[in-house]
């Protein structure tokens, strides 16, 4: 990939929360990666390991503690307020609750139309045109405009939101977890959405999820996280065939296989203990409590994040 154009590049990103009057919490604790320009980046791990809070000060929803995110060369932690709004055209983000997301007081055509107003885009009859195309978009109608949040489904929602992140014609958008609100049935149907909006219009991705087969269905790239750090980054075709890290291989063993008979025989792997706390974090690697390949050195080094093939980074002493 080195001669695709990068679109975003994240430097040793932090972002620190403050709890009480002394602890801190890292929740985002040194992350480096590149967002390619039309291409999709998965984000998985467990829950409480930072990527939401990652993808959301990669949107500047946050402000970063350290580090940098530049888009397109500029850092966006150091826009002007003006600025700040001009790169909110180019980037927007889908979030995870499509109950939450959606204001119930405004109709769904005044949802989608908001950035378009915040804009300037569009007026008159021009906006209502560019409204109703974007509800045939994400497969909904014009007659949708006029109704409430509270009159759809879930899934009709999350179209709803699709569509808001659409109206301003963004080069990037923030999956934050677009599907894990959802019933099973509705999941691929909304995934496959995404797929043919960033093909029509080479759309950029930063995909973060639970499931991890249905990142590997959309992602080009993916990214594991685990207690605020970045433990592999590859390929999806190569990490999905050659997990590196124990805690990847982990949670890939915990895939459903569909075939009945090669379910009851696949090896999975578990992951005992607790999570750790992320307020104030012991030396060395985060995962050792939970490895059993742990040795001293995990517990007292931090391991480096590094390539340990082409383009398949990871950190681990055991490797």
């Amino acid at each position: 990939m080195a001669d695709r154009e990068i679109l975003i590049q994240v430097k040793d990103l932090k972002k620190y929360f403050k709890i009480g009057k002394k602890a801190i919490l890292k929740a985002v604790d040194g992350v480096d990666f590149n967002i390619y320009r039309g291409e999709t980046l998965g984000l998985v791990g467990e829950s409480g390991c930072g990527k939401t809070t990652c993808g959301k000060t990669v949107m500047g929803l946050y402000d970063a503690t350290a580090g940098e995110v530049l888009f397109d060369g500029v850092d966006i932690h150091k826009l002007d307020k003006r600025a700040k709004k001009d790169f909110t055209k180019k980037a927007q983000i889908i979030f995870q609750d499509p109950y939450s997301s959606l204001n119930p007081r405004m109709t769904v055509g005044d949802i989608i139309g908001e950035g378009i107003d915040i804009h300037s885009l569009y007026s008159g009859k021009e906006r209502q045109e560019k409204i109703f195309e974007l509800l045939n978009t994400v497969g909904l109608n014009k007659e949708h405009a006029s109704r409430f949040p509270h009159e759809f489904s879930g899934g009709q929602r999350q179209r709803i939101g699709i569509a808001r992140a659409l109206a301003i014609e963004p080069e990037f958008i923030v999956c934050d977890e677009p599907i894990s609100a959802l019933d099973v049935s509705i999941q691929a149907q909304v995934v496959n959405l995404l797929i043919e909006l960033q093909r029509k219009r080479n759309l950029t991705y930063l995909f973060i999820a639970h499931d991890l087969s249905m990142v590997k269905h959309i992602s080009d790239r993916v990214g594991v996280m685990y207690l605020g750090n970045m433990v592999e980054f590859s390929g999806s075709d190569e990490l999905y065939a050659n997990p590196l890290h124990p805690y990847t291989k982990a949670l890939l063993s915990a895939i459903p296989i569909p075939d009945p008979e090669a379910e009851k025989i696949k090896r999975r792997i578990p992951i005992e203990g607790e999570i750790p706390s992320p307020i104030n974090p012991k030396p060395g690697c985060k995962f050792a409590g939970r490895c059993k390949l742990a040795t001293d050195i995990c517990k007292k080094e931090t391991p480096k994040f590094s390539e340990v093939s082409r383009e398949h980074f990871v950190a681990c002493h055991n490797l």
